[in-house]
């Protein structure tokens, strides 16, 4: 079965988060975020993302995952067609190539903010929320 991920992560001076969304053929769609417990930068926070998203897509069964995201350097970097140099960021490329290989078939598309909004305004919120408690919603 085909599952959307829409990913986002968000760092800012309260904190970091990130949100998911998942959405299947059939509608039913998983709304996820989390607050980071950890510093991250925003691309690490969008990394961060990417890999809980991936992960949770294996848990519900995916077989094939189109992910959007609305970080062109993360999406970039996926696709070969920008080079992680800061050794973090390898670490977490490497990381998620390593999950996606998990899928059948993958696809990583890079969108606009706009199209990306509900989980940009989740991890946004994710990120100024009070430590614990991650919340999901199906």
């Amino acid at each position: 079965m085909t599952w959307e991920l829409y990913v986002d992560g968000s760092s800012n001076k309260i904190g970091s988060g990130a949100s998911i969304i998942l959405v299947n053929e059939e509608g039913t769609q998983i709304e996820f975020f989390l607050k980071f417990e950890f510093p991250a930068s925003n691309n690490h926070a969008k990394y961060e993302a990417l890999i809980a998203g991936l992960k949770l897509a294996k848990e519900v069964g995916a077989t094939k995952v189109v992910v959007f995201s609305d970080s062109q350097i993360v999406t970039s970097q996926i696709n070969g067609e920008y080079q992680a140099k800061d050794p973090n960021m390898k670490r977490y490329l490497e990381k998620t190539l390593e999950y996606l290989q998990q899928f059948s078939d993958t696809k990583v598309r890079h969108i606009t903010r706009k199209l990306n909004s509900r989980a940009d305004a989740l991890s946004k919120l994710a990120s100024t929320k009070l430590g614990g408690n991650n919340r999901s919603l199906i």
